[in-house]
């Protein structure tokens, strides 16, 4: 296992588009965060009426702790950007002929697999570190010398990481099945931007929310929406949040499935 471990993580370090989308990663995260909180201090910062009014109304979602909260919702936007990465590793592996080679050096058809197990969690491990980053400065710069419960809201950093891997596990599934990288990255990039967004949107208004089984829905309520937009339905708010348990269970099962998947194909196509 460790060997297997140590492979990839030379191929991974020696591969300079996975650094570079890793740096776009290291981008999108905090700019996305950057904006969002820019627009939210203009908003409090107005010295009319409604300034006033949003100040209260929307407290500090930045601070700590709803940092935790408020940063995973925005990062999870650009998961499909680390996504992309992952997808290249596997669908590079058919191109370059590398699979056959692992074979022919020893490995088995396991042993391939695990490592690209290996991979996924590596990125993610990456992915979740960079948010943490996020998470505490923008907590110190909007909470000031408060750190009063800072860490109560921490669980967001499990959930966050449960679904970047989720979400990366059905990339390379993706990958995986289709072993062509720009085709690969298109049917991802397209499901993930419009497809289950038109399924789920669709859904909420004719179909009962059904749309909330969707394969990246599940994984993407892990983390619902900020408390500061919650505070405008207060009802649907507390059963986004009451659903998470929920969701932890079926992402879980994603994951089981997708690897299972993963796995039964590669223990019955040809190399």
């Amino acid at each position: 296992m460790l060997n297997v471990l140590r492979t990839e993580w030379l191929k991974i370090r020696n591969y300079p588009a996975f650094w570079w989308v890793m740096a776009m990663t290291a981008l999108s995260y905090p700019g996305i965060n950057y904006i969002w909180y820019n627009i939210y201090l203009e908003i409090v910062q107005k010295q009319s009426a409604t300034g006033k009014i949003a100040k209260i109304l929307l407290g500090n979602p930045f601070a700590y702790p709803e940092t935790f909260h408020t940063t995973a919702y925005f990062s999870s936007f650009f998961v499909f950007i680390p996504a992309i990465v992952v997808i290249m590793m596997i669908t590079n592996e058919y191109t370059y002929k590398t699979h056959r080679q692992n074979i022919i050096d020893g490995w088995s058809r396991d042993s391939f697999l695990l490592g690209k197990f290996f991979d996924v969690v590596i990125i993610t491990m990456m992915v979740t570190l960079l948010y943490i980053i996020i998470a505490i400065v923008v907590g110190i710069v909007a909470s000031g010398n408060s750190t009063v419960s800072m860490w109560s809201q921490s669980r967001y950093i499990a959930l966050f990481s449960l679904q970047t891997f989720s979400q990366l596990s059905i990339a390379f599934f993706v990958g995986f099945l289709v072993r062509k990288s720009f085709i690969a990255l298109s049917i991802f990039v397209f499901y993930f931007i419009i497809v289950e967004n038109l399924i789920v949107g669709y859904s909420k208004v004719k179909l009962n929310d059904i749309g909330r089984f969707m394969p990246l829905e599940i994984s993407d309520r892990l983390v619902p929406i900020p408390a500061f937009v919650g505070r405008l339905d207060e009802k649907a708010y507390k059963a986004s949040l009451d659903a998470i348990n929920l969701h932890i269970f079926l992402t879980f099962l994603v994951i089981a499935v997708v690897w299972g998947l993963c796995y039964y194909f590669n223990r019955k196509r040809d190399l």
